[in-house]
């Protein structure tokens, strides 16, 4: 890994391991197109409330990128990402932005916070960059500019509409929310309050907290009694003690049933002490974090290439579990990237419009290698994707998925048309 000065935090150069095994083996007429690498830049949030999910990010990204490498690269070059931190911090993000402007990176990806999505994607308009999240906010599909999509995961909007009837239906209509109080979750306030009126429910009461609060002992009082569902999506280092300190505000005694977005526990393991009180309750998961019975074979072989066993666990370490239900859109991203470039006939940084005008012409991506999640709808207006969402019940410890969405239940009518936007 290589270290390069003058970027506002730590930047390393990543090269595939196996690219120079599988340039060898190529034609000498490929071999000959591909000495110029292709870089693309990784705005990661190695530091700040943001890091647990960043660590799974870049290994994720790495394990993609050694795959993608390994295959010939893309068009027959070789790829390399530069890894930046932002810290998590907005203005942080836009200058990482800058920066891998200034490199001449070819496009640029990873971004999950959507503080940060909503204070880079501006910056990366301006200097007609490619900018690929991997967040889950509405902020791509409700209108940011040409250059910004988001074709590796679904957004909040999507995956709330399409799991309300389930909710209303089997939990409850009266609800009560507990959100971090910034763009990631008001975008849960406002859209999960629409669809569960859509169902014939209601928000009974809508608690936000600071997303660096480190105790919550003091919010858990608000809960108005009557309450059916407490719902909640918690984010940073303190998730545990979120869970934790919830459990011991509602003990053993009667509580309402609890469904939450996995969010409050990525990275924590569901057999912790202190989370029993979780058996029986409810989560969202993008990608479910335990092996499923039945799974794919390119399900099983993505985890064997992200490192982690059958519980979402890294196998180096049991203790560090993955941010399994959201780094998956890392992997895909990059191979909507390859597909993007190879389309586009991409060779240098002036065919970065033909590289977004190719995404946009993408509408389906199927389940496998490339998408380990699974088959996907892309909007080309929107640039956003469609998925499926998992509904999980903790069970003993564990997740097992008790109701799979369609796509077409996260669909939406379209709020802006990117198309007709000029670049």
């Amino acid at each position: 890994m290589t270290e390069i000065t003058g970027a506002p935090g730590r930047r390393t150069l990543l090269k595939g391991l196996a690219a120079g095994a599988a340039a060898a083996s190529l034609p000498w007429y490929v071999q000959a197109q591909s000495a110029e690498p292709i870089r693309l830049g990784f705005q990661l949030h190695r530091t700040g409330i943001g890091a647990a999910y960043g660590r799974w990010y870049e290994r994720t990204a790495t394990a993609a990128l050694a795959q993608l490498n390994a295959a010939g690269g893309i068009a027959g070059r070789p790829v390399e990402i530069l890894f930046e931190d932002d810290g998590t911090d907005p203005k942080r993000g836009a200058e990482v932005v800058e920066k891998f402007a200034n490199a001449q990176v070819d496009a640029v990806f990873g971004t999950l916070f959507s503080n940060v999505v909503t204070a880079s994607a501006p910056r990366a308009g301006e200097l007609k960059m490619p900018y690929l999240v991997c967040s889950e906010g509405h902020h791509v599909a409700a209108g940011l500019n040409r250059w910004t999509l988001q074709p590796g995961i679904t957004d909040v909007k999507s995956q709330v509409q399409a799991m309300a009837p389930w909710v209303a239906a089997n939990l409850g209509k009266k609800v009560t929310m507990i959100f971090p109080d910034y763009a990631f979750g008001h975008d849960h306030r406002d859209f999960f309050s629409a669809a569960i009126a859509a169902q014939g429910g209601e928000v009974v009461k809508l608690i936000a907290v600071p997303p660096t609060e480190t105790s919550f002992t003091r919010y858990f009082p608000q809960i108005p009694a009557g309450t059916e569902v407490l719902y909640h999506v918690m984010v940073g280092p303190a998730v545990l003690t979120f869970v934790k300190e919830l459990g011991e505000f509602y003990g053993t005694g009667d509580h309402p049933a609890i469904f939450g977005f996995i969010d409050s526990l990525e990275a924590v393991n569901i057999a912790t002490p202190g989370l029993e009180f979780l058996d029986g309750s409810h989560f969202w998961e993008g990608h479910p974090r335990y092996l499923q019975p039945g799974a794919a074979d390119h399900e099983t072989a993505y985890r064997a290439a992200v490192g982690v066993d059958d519980s979402g666990a890294s196998l180096a370490d049991a203790k560090e579990v993955a941010t399994y239900a959201h780094m998956f859109s890392t992997w895909e991203t990059l191979f909507v990237l390859k597909a993007a470039m190879e389309a586009a006939s991409y060779k240098t940084p002036a065919d970065r419009q033909a590289m977004v005008e190719a995404i946009e012409a993408m509408t389906t991506f199927a389940a496998g290698p490339d998408h380990p999640q699974g088959d996907k709808l892309f909007n080309g207006k929107t640039h956003q994707v469609f998925g499926h969402q998992s509904i999980s019940k903790v069970e003993s410890g564990k997740l097992a998925v008790v109701h799979t969405t369609s796509i077409e239940d996260g669909l939406y009518p379209d709020e802006v048309d990117y198309s007709t936007m000029s670049f």
